[in-house]
């Protein structure tokens, strides 16, 4: 009795075109995500229509405030600004990282990362951004505490704001230990 070798596997032509056909729309669905970030820009306008609000409001009042009102008013406006700064971030980013490569080429005044945050950095980024603004909030109510004092409030922004606090630091280690993406710049 001899041994004759195995039939090599011969793939069904027709399978791999479904593969490849299956395989490339879900690689193309990833475009599904492009109206996403142009919303966050559409929202990049409406935020700019605030600022230009928040900002006519200041100087109207600002010859007749009190320091303190002056103070609030300018966190207001940083608090916006952090803001349009987060809408960026996820937008680029976000748009790299899951849509389509931005070519810089020809652009020599585009940041410099903005094509270089990977998801990781994207993540530590955001949260950042949400300890910012959240540390905003809770200056704003101190700030505030002579005209408007609610210690339940004040309790819930300041241990709102330790919970983004832990967040971060426990994304940040996690990811200096995990030996994953360290995220780009």
């Amino acid at each position: 009795m001899t041994e004759q070798p195995a039939p090599a596997y011969q793939p069904n032509p027709t399978a791999k075109r479904v593969e490849r056909g299956f395989e490339g729309l879900i690689f193309n669905s990833r475009w599904l995500m492009a109206p996403f970030y142009f919303g966050l820009v559409v929202s990049l306008a409406v935020l700019l229509l605030k600022f230009c609000m928040v900002l006519w409001e200041f100087i109207v009042h600002a010859p007749g405030s009190k320091e303190s009102d002056i103070i609030l008013g300018v966190l207001s406006l940083i608090d916006i600004s952090l803001t349009g700064n987060l809408i960026l971030i996820v937008v680029f980013s976000g748009y790299e990282n899951f849509v389509s490569k931005i070519d810089p080429g020809g652009h020599p005044d585009w940041p410099d990362w903005m094509t270089k945050i990977h998801f990781g950095g994207l993540k530590q980024k955001l949260l950042a951004s949400i300890v910012a603004i959240s540390a905003i909030q809770v200056l704003k109510a101190f700030m505030n505490i002579e005209t408007n004092f609610d210690s339940t409030k004040l309790a819930w922004l300041v241990g709102v704001h330790l919970a983004f606090v832990f967040s971060a630091f426990m994304l940040a280690f996690a990811d200096r230990y995990s030996g994953g993406d360290h995220g780009g710049e």
